[in-house]
């Protein structure tokens, strides 16, 4: 097998974003963004999306193609990533997979199981019902609907249940009982990297990119976006934060506190679901030439 995906995977923070264009460049290769914010166009500021001259430098797919207004699942990318990986390796043999949402990695990994294609028209119910009544009316419909996935489901991700509400609906069985979990073979070797830092070290450089995103913008990047707040897209670390300031829930100096201790936390669960993952190898993002030799005795 010569085809190969490597996947950089880590916490917010780490410095995925450059080793990532440094590995690509090194294999002549392109780059695969696994991120569930930075697809959205409107989002470039709060979701750290590549300078302009780092997309230059390495030809990305899934930066900024979405917008925030349109719904897009774990699903949606596994279809679409997995078709240009095909379409990439036709060329290369290698194809790098870079960022840190936790069920898009394991989607394009591992496989979803194969779920109804929603109808529209049940999807935009549901969204509406959700604007008008709050997730907390959703999670009590899930409760009647899959009370087995309402035990295992963060309730505080809308997101994922919403997805699960409507898979009920439109299966017309619970959720839980097509999940099967079962690996997927992708025809190609996948190579996981992980990049972790000492947490001192990463929890500075996290509260370091927030102010960096305040410096260029933030507040009235979110504020463009305000009239959007209650899209899942925007239930965001960041985001929400500001949204709660401009409601007048919250100063200014309580957000700013409230997103570096919120990123702080996201990082801390994805390390959480990633350790979990035996076939990642670990490293510090710094030591990019052991890295590229350890990629390079892997494919051999």
């Amino acid at each position: 097998m010569n085809k190969t995906l490597i996947v950089l995977l880590g916490p917010t923070g780490v410095g995925k974003t450059d080793l990532s264009i440094d590995i690509a460049s090194f294999f002549d290769t392109s780059i695969i963004s696994c991120d569930s914010r930075q697809i959205y166009k409107e989002m470039k500021i709060g979701t750290a999306v590549p300078s302009e001259e780092q997309l230059k430098r390495v030809p990305h797919f899934f930066v900024g193609t979405l917008s925030v207004k349109e719904y897009y699942n774990s699903w949606q990318f596994e279809q679409q990533a997995l078709e240009r990986i095909r379409l990439l390796h036709k060329e290369r043999d290698i194809v790098v997979m870079a960022g840190g949402s936790m069920m898009y990695i394991d989607a394009v990994c591992k496989g979803i199981d194969d779920i109804p294609t929603i109808a529209p028209e049940l999807r935009q119910n549901l969204m509406k019902r959700y604007e008008e009544e709050g997730l907390e009316a959703i999670c009590r419909q899930l409760k009647q609907l899959d009370p087995v996935f309402y035990g295992q489901v963060d309730l505080n991700n809308a997101k994922r249940v919403l997805h699960a509400v409507e898979v009920c609906l439109m299966a017309g069985v619970p959720y839980s009982s097509l999940r099967t979990n079962a690996p997927k073979d992708r025809g190609f070797r996948i190579l996981k990297i992980g990049l972790m830092r000492d947490k001192e070290e990463l929890y500075e450089r996290i509260n370091r990119r927030v102010d960096v995103m305040l410096e260029e913008g933030l507040m009235d990047e979110a504020h463009r976006l305000y009239k959007h707040k209650g899209l899942n897209a925007l239930n965001t670390v960041g985001y929400k934060e500001c949204f709660d300031f401009f409601d007048g829930k919250i100063d200014r100096e309580e957000a700013v506190r409230l997103i570096k201790r919120n990123s702080r936390r996201y990082a801390k669960k994805q390390l959480s679901w990633f350790r979990r993952d035996n076939e990642i190898q670990w490293f510090h993002p710094e030591e990019k030439e052991k890295i590229l030799t350890y990629i390079q005795t892997q494919i051999q």
